[in-house]
């Protein structure tokens, strides 16, 4: 049997084993854990049961990893995508005074557009059409982004009125506790130590409980919460989607989480080394597994979903196949049994290795051909526009944006696939109607 799932997930030819998998399994799924806890939270400000959004978000999650690890035998795991949840929660219900029920059913209906592209292929021709130097753009803008997630969840970069943004206080013990794991981390991946990066997770998560810096769980085990208050609401909502203003919510959640996860998978996929003559193998898989995620997570009651760039931690450390994210899923089934324990990883504990895959990701940055002004351009546009705006597809559209103009005054647009125009165009109109 453990020969037949071996060779179901092309273990021999991918050169990895059960032990590495299941300890980038397990890593990928410290690394992103916080979703369980930080998606209720954000998204209880629309009104939703916050217990009920704790297991949506489980299941989801789950289901995203099975999908994605035996459909398209990736290591690349799918959740509810941050970014996309703000916007559901503080936009569309807060803002716009959109009640909870009626959103949930915007993303479903974004969520059925979404696989109606993917089943025609439409993402993956888009994906094949974005030249070679803005996927090293997109891999490398992606590792600065989790990198600044990891600084500042850490506390060694905090918000400033004055200058946006500077060190964060040495004076505060959580702060010493993200030094040490990123020191730690560091030290352990010089010495080409193997799973580096989760042993610095154990060990600071220890040296915070010995400290006093990280609370003690005070049981083990819970009940899990009802996810009846939002399963199923999106579909008994379908018909509140009758005005512009809606429809406009629908386009922002599918181009969002469209070029979210499309980036966020390129990334990964050139990170684990799969791209091969700028194509992606199994793509079309890949695809169709994180929109059939999307379309269950919406029924479930969970916010837009997409590919995590936590995968890059699990990846880091080996994980090559879906068995990878094969074991983060059945994590997240246990995890809804045993959430007091989950609390003992905190951001501290998940920082260094952020920042750290940060460092192993801008690598990609090596291959854009920064000798060249035309491809440069939308290149840094990219890489600098992840972090800055805190949004992956915000970057992408910067780039996309300036591409085809420098190109065009390089007298290279020839060079340009028509896609590449279209999605110029699309992406300034997406500026304007979100400004609105």
């Amino acid at each position: 049997m453990l020969k037949g799932i071996a060779n179901f997930f092309h273990f021999d030819e991918l050169g990895t084993n059960y032990r590495t998998e299941f300890i980038a399994g397990l890593t990928t799924f410290v690394s992103m854990v916080y979703i369980l806890f930080v998606n209720p939270n954000v998204m209880s400000a629309s009104g939703i049961d916050k217990g009920a959004m704790f297991t949506a978000t489980a299941l989801a999650t789950a289901l995203g990893c099975f999908l994605m690890g035996i459909i398209a035998n990736y290591p690349i795991a799918l959740s509810t995508s941050l970014g996309t949840n703000a916007f559901f929660a503080y936009s569309v219900c807060v803002g716009m005074k959109v009640p909870w029920q009626t959103a949930l059913a915007g993303t479903f209906i974004a969520a059925i557009i979404f696989m109606i592209l993917t089943a025609f292929k439409l993402r993956e021709t888009i994906i094949d059409a974005i030249p070679a130097d803005l996927k090293s753009a997109i891999a490398g803008g992606i590792g600065l982004f989790i990198a600044f997630l990891g600084l500042n969840q850490g506390g060694l970069v905090v918000a400033d009125k004055a200058t946006l943004v500077t060190l964060g206080s040495l004076h505060v013990g959580s702060t010493w506790l993200t030094i040490f794991g990123l020191i730690l981390t560091v030290v352990l991946m010089s010495a080409r130590v193997p799973a580096a990066i989760f042993i610095s997770m154990v060990a600071t998560t220890i040296l915070g409980m010995v400290t006093g810096l990280i609370a003690l769980p005070t049981h083990v085990v819970s009940s899990v919460p009802s996810i009846k208050p939002i399963f199923l609401t999106a579909i008994s909502h379908v018909t509140d989607i009758n005005t512009l203003q809606l429809w406009i919510v629908v386009f922002t959640f599918l181009l969002v989480t469209f070029f979210d996860t499309t980036g966020t998978l390129v990334g990964l996929a050139k990170q684990a080394g799969f791209i091969k003559d700028n194509k992606i193998p199994r793509i079309g898989r890949a695809l169709g597994s994180d929109s059939m995620a999307m379309v269950g997570g919406s029924l479930l009651g969970s916010s837009p979903m997409g590919a995590f760039v936590e995968s890059s931690a699990g990846i880091a450390v080996g994980g090559r196949s879906g068995f990878t994210v094969i074991v983060t899923g059945i994590f997240f089934l246990l995890g809804t049994f045993f959430s007091p324990l989950l609390g003992v990883i905190t951001d501290q504990v998940t920082a260094p290795a952020l920042i750290v895959i940060g460092i192993l990701m801008a690598n990609a940055l090596r291959d854009i051909h920064w000798d060249k002004f035309e491809l440069a351009a939308p290149s840094f546009l990219i890489v600098l526009g992840m972090p800055l705006t805190y949004s992956i597809s915000d970057g992408i559209a910067l780039g996309f944006i300036v591409y085809p103009i420098s190109m065009l005054a390089a007298k290279r647009g020839k060079e340009v696939h028509p896609l590449m125009y279209v999605l110029g165009v699309i992406f300034i109109i997406f500026f304007w109607l979100l400004n609105e």
